[in-house]
């Protein structure tokens, strides 16, 4: 009786099968090596077409009809993925969506970002999404990204990652000199515009330009041209983002936890392709929505709040219906369920004053599952109803799915949000189901292997319904 009147949360990774925990030790290896090779939302894209591909996606605009089984794909600016296993049921009964996020904190080049400063070259960024500035002091940095030319040429950029490659800091002030910048306040001690990206020291010395002025900035530029066939104004038209040159590790004696930069989303964002990947013929369609943005509101095209996710389910109930009409997208959207799959705030012991811990997810106590997220009064939250969260607990309880309820953090300590709001106001039933984390938004956050297997676990169970 005790059992079936008490919810007590008893996920632990020593109560596996050792098949499950092979199986989990196994996709953690996996997951591993996919965050090191796509640290951006552009390389995430390019592997993700790649993955699908080999997993018999096509192009959906190769696909002048849809029938149960097809299996489908498009790219939204090399920024964003949308996948799809079509369904038995009508599609007009609804899809089921995982949709995630694949861009996360970084620095971005500013458009005109070299400089030279004290016989020193240097890059100008503009961070990207919420960080804690600090933290990107002293830490080695690779340069991935595009610089498109005016003829539209492309250039890939990936520098830092490789063991013969250089890498590249923000340098920070001595602690013998820092008693100012210790006495401020940590959102003050290092401002915006003092991460700037040290590249290099040496001066030009060849040729006859002797009316070059800045000659280690030149030589820098010209270091890139010879690699790289750009030149300055080319900044211009570029992507450069600066990440961790981190690799993806094991954490603990244990080997009980994953560290990596980039977890927040692409966690979720992996286990969603893995799910949509290995479903072979669902009662309804089966969709992976992966968006970019999310870390600064979800703006843009490439964002959750673009027309882009509705312009392409239209496309794929016009080509799975007969006399296409816009209400039958409408009840479309209007019958179907997404998992917002985004990452949550995990208890850490050592800042318990964040979280109120009766309803704080923890590390490897399974995937986390948040009623809303938001702050203060619920703000900026969808707060799924009563009826959509117990569908989700038949589902994963069904499974043998590990899971846990909780929130983002106390009440008034600040908050956050995902993608669920914007999905939820195109009239679909949508929920935050996603992986615990230690350390988010930092150059090197941690999450727990139990977690990030019954991530994919329970996206493949929702898509399997």
């Amino acid at each position: 009786m005790k059992k079936e009147l008490m919810h007590e949360i008893n996920n632990k990774l020593g109560e596996l099968s050792a098949a499950e925990t092979k199986s989990m030790n196994a996709y953690a290896e996996d997951y591993k090596k996919f965050l090191d090779i796509a640290k951006t939302e552009r390389e995430f894209s390019a592997e993700a077409q790649k993955y699908l591909e080999q997993n018999g996606f096509k192009p959906l605009e190769s696909m002048e009809s849809l029938k149960a089984g097809d299996r489908v794909y498009t790219i939204n600016r090399g920024k964003g993925v949308i996948a799809a296993v079509i369904g038995s049921k009508p599609i007009t009964e609804g899809v089921s969506i995982v949709g995630a996020h694949i861009d996360s904190p970084r620095l971005d080049l500013k458009p005109n970002p070299l400089y030279e400063d004290g016989h020193f070259a240097y890059f100008k960024t503009h961070y990207y999404g919420g960080i804690k500035k600090y933290q990107w002091t002293t830490v080695p940095l690779a340069l991935h990204g595009v610089a498109t030319l005016q003829d539209g040429t492309q250039i890939q950029i990936k520098i830092g990652e490789s063991d013969g490659d250089p890498t590249f800091m923000i340098t920070d002030v001595l602690p013998h000199f820092a008693k100012e910048q210790m006495q401020k306040k940590l959102i003050e001690a290092i401002p915006g515009e003092s991460l700037n990206i040290l590249l290099g020291n040496a001066e030009y010395s060849g040729g006859k330009d002797n009316d070059i002025k800045e000659k280690v900035k030149y030589n820098i530029m010209k270091l890139l041209n010879e690699k790289y066939e750009i030149c300055e104004e080319d900044f211009i038209s570029s992507e450069i983002e600066a990440v961790p040159a981190y690799k993806a590790r094991d954490l603990g004696f244990d080997r009980s936890m994953v560290a990596a930069y980039g977890q927040d989303d692409r966690v979720c964002a992996y286990g969603a392709l893995r799910a949509v990947a290995d479903i072979k013929r669902p009662n309804y369609t089966a969709v992976c929505l992966l968006v970019d943005k999310e870390e600064i509101g979800s703006i843009g095209n490439t964002g959750m709040r673009s027309r882009h996710f509705e312009n392409i389910l239209a496309k794929i109930v016009y080509k799975r219906v007969e006399d296409y009409s816009d209400l039958k997208l409408r009840d479309t959207m209007s019958n179907s369920f997404c998992l917002s799959a985004d990452v949550c705030a995990a208890f850490d012991p050592g800042f318990p004053e964040a979280s109120e811990k009766r309803n704080a997810p923890v590390v490897n106590g399974g995937i986390g599952v948040m009623k809303y997220s938001g702050s203060g009064g619920k703000s900026g939250s969808s707060d799924a109803g009563a009826e959509t969260m117990a569908s989700l607990r038949r589902i994963f309880n069904g499974s043998g799915v590990k899971w846990q309820a909780g929130e983002l953090g106390k009440i008034d300590g600040g908050g956050g949000g995902t993608i669920a709001g914007y999905v939820a106001n195109l009239d679909i039933e949508t929920v935050d189901v996603g992986v615990p984390v230690l350390s988010m938004h930092s150059p090197y956050e941690t999450t727990g292997k139990l977690d990030v297997y019954m991530a994919y676990k329970g996206y493949k169970a929702f898509f399997e319904r």
